[in-house]
């Protein structure tokens, strides 16, 4: 019986994720022992469960039915399980986190760091990836987003606001002037994120509360999907860019950098921590959940220690084209 429900608990992970490869990342097992796993079930059951083609992984009908009647039954168990455990007992298992690189780098790998060490029975697998997996399909139990959360059937929990800033390098501003206006930035080379339409980027608050943010469109000289590529790009005076805070602070106080547009605010970001639904959310998952929120509430840190304000660049030129 062992066997059989490591088997089924193989079956449901694909049929969750889709894919042999992201149940064995869910189950931390090999691919290859996911699929003798569910292939054993099949065996057993005398029915086929999984339809298998080169680009993906679906479940017959029968196999359907079969993950209908037992997805809730497992479910169950572990809630029960994870409930019957002591509040003050360790934490166990695996938590799988999703996080963007340069701040996951930088700001979240000391606050992982503590929580391990606090949890030393607690296994952490933590992935910097910029681009916005599919935390469900890819098996994961936490994802930290940056940004404007659309509608989805995620649970999500705000950590901190995450303001950004219009900037140059002084070079840049020396040879091409800077901007006076928003709509100025058409006329300038700009260094866009790939990962996020041009339009979700180069936004404003608007002129009167309560009106629409004013959208930009700009020239994207170049397109970088990590965000401190853009920064060393701009610092090397290649254009003008609208990056997080966090990324950019030591560069504007070092005065690397500068800002383009002081007196007008992009519109803020923040960040979240977003994990799948669910009905009674694990003693892991909230106590990461919770930790998170502790470390990044108040004043981020960075803008713990404001740095003094470097000096201001000459007076820039009237704005031409670069």
């Amino acid at each position: 019986m062992t066997q059989r429900y490591e088997d089924i608990l193989a079956f449901i992970a694909v049929v969750k994720a889709g894919s042999f490869t992201a149940a064995g990342a869910r189950l931390a097992l090999a691919k290859s022992v996911i699929s003798d796993r569910v292939r054993n079930l099949e065996n057993a059951l005398g029915v086929e469960l999984l339809r298998r083609t080169t680009r993906s992984v679906t479940p017959t009908e029968r196999g359907q039915e079969f993950f209908d009647s037992l997805a809730p039954l497992v479910q169950a168990l572990d809630d029960a399980v994870d409930a019957a455990a002591s509040a003050d007992g360790p934490l166990t298992g695996r938590l799988r986190m999703t996080a963007p690189i340069s701040f996951g780098m930088r700001y979240l790998t000391p606050v992982i760091t503590a929580f391990a060490q606090a949890h030393p029975e607690l296994e952490i697998a933590l992935d910097f990836d910029d681009r916005a997996v599919d935390i469900i399909g890819a098996g994961y139990d936490l994802a930290l987003r940056i940004g404007r959360l659309g509608d989805s059937s995620l649970m999500a929990r705000k950590l901190c606001d995450s303001d950004r800033v219009v900037c140059c390098s002084p070079a840049y501003a020396r040879q091409h002037g800077l901007p006076r206006t928003v709509d100025d930035l058409s006329q300038h080379a700009c260094i866009d994120y790939a990962n996020a339409h041009a339009s979700r980027l180069w936004r404003f608050e608007p002129v009167t509360p309560g009106g629409e943010p004013r959208v930009v469109e700009t020239r994207s000289r170049i397109v970088v999907n990590n965000g401190e590529a853009m920064r060393d790009m701009a610092m090397a005076g290649l254009g003008i860019i609208v990056l997080p805070r966090f990324i950019i602070a030591e560069a504007l106080a070092s005065g690397a950098l500068i800002e383009a547009l002081p007196d007008i605010c992009p519109v803020p970001d923040a960040i979240y921590a977003v994990y799948p639904p669910v009905r009674h959310m694990p003693r892991k998952l909230r106590a990461m959940v919770d930790h998170l929120a502790a470390a990044f509430a108040g004043t981020p840190p960075w803008l713990a220690a404001k740095p003094a304000q470097p000096a201001k660049a000459a007076k820039p030129a009237k704005p031409r084209r670069a």
